[in-house]
């Protein structure tokens, strides 16, 4: 028997997708940020992508100022709710509190940021003033979480901004990637609102900048581009049987269910490929709306997968079960899929090597790739001098983010291969640094 009965209902889709990290209450607030030791050196911080200073925030919540302890969050990092919710916080802040080292509970602190930042949202309190000004326009290509966070620093500096987005919802895989139950779809738009009130830069959406003309006409009009594209479809795995029905990409699968959950059909018997943290999320996506057999297939050990440990249990819990050192051959079937071919591996030198005559079968009706995400070469392609490297993510320089064409800067995955929201976010701030300094020497020479 399944964990899950298929959704027919919005309160099922309540049920099956509950928040991981709901929101606390201020009471509960209360007695929680009373918990921290307020280290001097906190490791919690050293642990953030964004630097928040989260000893001081948690204190500024203990006294009751919720507006400072947004403000706090939100001068680090733009997504400073969405991040409380879908940061992989038991590896980062809360994985590096001193709590750990006492057997004790670490500091909820992912659901003490949501707190603070929730509440202004709610309360749509500025917290901000822009610098009057300058002059300059700077073209974003994506409204991720590299790209509004870049677009909210530009105009904290006075900057004019117009993000360039080729789908109608902005903060990218905040939205469509990120699983239901880490966070909800009103409160990634609640947020991406409130920023938009808050820092003014306009966004046109359906707005897929793809062609040299294009890019050539943003070169003209605009002092500089940042470049927070993301990746594209899943990457082919080039065996037999990908182009059958309902065999499908892991980021192509998770978007619809974010989107309209109710509206998607699953397979009664799931075959996930791949071992990182999107194939955990497919997999018990895929157990929560109703599929009676969902299995992980990895390539490698369950000790090598690339996915968090804590995501592997939250998709055991789920009803998922694992299946590893094993690597899929062919996929089966006439029009639609019935199953996959695989071969049973081992790692030898940190090679994965087919153990010969260990071919099985197993049945299924639907196969979810989750082996990656192509880069989006074709396109960096068409711009003028940009470097990228042999994996094609994009070469910055480091310190700016700055690319080999002094004009574009870029962030996010198309830059690091693939990362966290929380990544992201930082890099698109920092990239806004990079273009202030840049436009700010071009205007002193």
């Amino acid at each position: 028997m399944p964990e899950y009965k298929i959704p027919t209902s919005q309160k099922d889709i309540e049920n099956a997708f509950g928040q991981l990290k709901p929101y606390m209450n201020p009471t509960m607030a209360y007695y929680e940020s009373s918990r921290c030791l307020f280290c001097y050196d906190a490791p919690c911080v050293q642990a953030c992508p964004t630097g928040i200073d989260i000893p001081l925030f948690i204190r500024q919540i203990n006294t009751d100022n919720i507006a400072g302890a947004a403000k706090t969050i939100y001068d680090a990092n733009y997504f400073g709710n969405i991040c409380g919710k879908v940061c992989p916080t038991e590896v980062l802040c809360e994985g590096a509190c001193v709590y750990n080292h006492q057997n004790v509970k670490p500091i909820e602190i992912g659901r003490l940021q949501s707190f603070a930042t929730n509440a202004i949202i709610e309360k749509d309190k500025s917290l901000f003033d822009l610098a009057e000004s300058n002059g300059k326009k700077v073209a974003i290509i994506g409204a991720g979480p590299s790209g509004i966070s870049c677009a909210c620093e530009l105009r904290l500096l006075g900057y004019e901004v117009d993000v360039f987005e080729a789908k109608k919802h902005s903060s990218g895989l905040a939205l469509y990637g990120c699983a239901p139950y880490k966070v909800a779809n009103e409160d990634v738009m609640r947020e991406m609102d409130y920023l938009q009130k808050q820092f003014g830069f306009n966004i046109e959406y359906n707005s897929p900048i793809d062609s040299e003309e294009q890019l050539i006409n943003l070169e003209n009009k605009y002092d500089a581009i940042f470049l927070g594209i993301g990746l594209g479809n899943t990457r082919s795995l080039n065996i037999k049987g990908e182009d059958l029905n309902n065999c499908i990409g892991a980021t192509e699968y998770i978007e619809p269910i974010k989107l309209n959950p109710l509206n998607v059909k699953v397979g009664k018997k799931v075959i996930v490929i791949g071992g990182g943290n999107t194939a955990m999320d497919a997999a018990s996506e895929s157990a929560r709306l109703g599929s009676e057999e969902v299995t992980l297939a990895y390539r490698r050990s369950k000790e090598e997968m690339g996915a968090y440990s804590f995501e592997y249990e939250l998709a055991k819990a789920a009803g998922v079960k694992g299946m590893f050192n094993v690597s899929p051959v062919a996929i089966l079937g006439n029009n639609k899929v019935e199953g996959v071919h695989f071969i049973k591996t081992k790692t030898e030198d940190g090679r994965v090597v087919n153990i010969e005559g260990s071919d099985f079968k197993l049945e299924c009706d639907t196969v979810i790739l989750a082996t990656g995400q192509q880069k989006q070469t074709s396109f960096l392609s068409k711009i003028n001098n940009l470097d990228f490297d042999k994996k094609g993510k994009i070469i910055v320089d480091e310190n700016t983010l700055q690319t080999s064409n002094a004009k574009y800067f870029a962030g996010g995955d198309a830059m690091n291969g693939g990362a966290e929201v929380v990544n992201a976010a930082a890099e698109g701030k920092k990239a806004a640094r990079g273009i202030d300094a840049y436009l700010g020497a071009i205007k002193n020479n």
